[in-house]
């Protein structure tokens, strides 16, 4: 019983907050949040192609590559792991209009309640990054 009355509580006061309707966040700090998406996923792909390109020639030459790369293409094969694979996709459909509502009003509330109070600090913090990034994790190859 205790139970669920915690879990129809706490659902109540999830439904209070999502139902609360959020301030719509200014097109300069979605433009600015698109642009370093872009640059991250941009930085991820080429370090993960850097990071492919050097372990490739290790595994082809390494006695166990072969048979690796054997149980991979299997597994790739398998009618349950596509099924899987269209599941997880449909599921990534559905949900990226949920996910960009969400994400749409949490920068309508970071730009209406946090960014006046450390909208400074964190470009300056992104500014000074940037060129660690640019050496370490650069955004092309």
């Amino acid at each position: 019983m205790k139970l669920t009355f915690t879990l129809i509580l706490a659902l109540q006061v999830s439904a209070c907050v999502w139902a609360q309707q959020w301030s719509e966040p200014d097109k300069e700090l979605v433009e600015k949040y698109e642009g370093l998406k872009a640059v991250f996923f941009k930085r991820l792909v080429n370090a993960w192609e850097k990071a492919k390109d050097s372990i490739q020639p290790a595994l082809e030459s390494a006695p166990t590559g072969g048979q690796a790369k054997e149980i991979f293409e299997e597994i790739r094969k398998c009618p349950r792991v596509e099924s899987a694979i269209k599941i997880i996709s449909g599921l990534a459909s559905e949900l990226e209009p949920v996910v960009n509502n969400a994400r749409m009003a949490l920068l309508g509330a970071y730009g209406h309640y946090l960014r006046p109070y450390v909208g400074e600090h964190l470009d300056k913090a992104i500014t000074n990054i940037k060129p660690v990034l640019d050496t370490v994790l650069p955004q092309e190859g």
